[in-house]
């Protein structure tokens, strides 16, 4: 039986007023001035969807529900949609790719 190709991974940028959150600060060390603050997820809904239930406070994330501004698209589009393992697999690496290239990043 083939496996459907229906999640996503996502990228949403966060307000820069994420940084006075201790924890969120703490977890990215590398963090470059300049770079934007972002949240990286998965999720077997369009990504669209999947923003306006975070801000909805619907399965949310509080960075998410409390900083979210917007989806970041060109960051994340060229690797939908995929397999659940595959949408897992890239949620990680993406998010590892973006700190190191000096992101502030919090990946749930």
């Amino acid at each position: 039986m083939a496996r459907r190709n229906h999640h996503n991974v996502y990228v949403i940028e966060l307000s820069k007023d994420v940084f006075n959150e201790g924890r969120f600060k703490r977890c990215n060390p590398g963090h470059i001035q300049g770079k934007p603050c972002i949240y990286v997820g998965m999720t077997g809904l369009d990504p669209d969807v999947r923003f306006d239930k975070h801000k909805a406070g619907i399965q949310s994330n509080r960075y998410v529900r409390e900083y979210g501004l917007h989806l970041l698209p060109e960051i994340y589009e060229a690797y939908n949609p995929m397999t659940y393992e595959a949408a897992r697999d890239m949620e990680v690496e993406l998010a590892i790719d973006l700190r190191e290239g000096g992101y502030g990043v919090w990946q749930a």
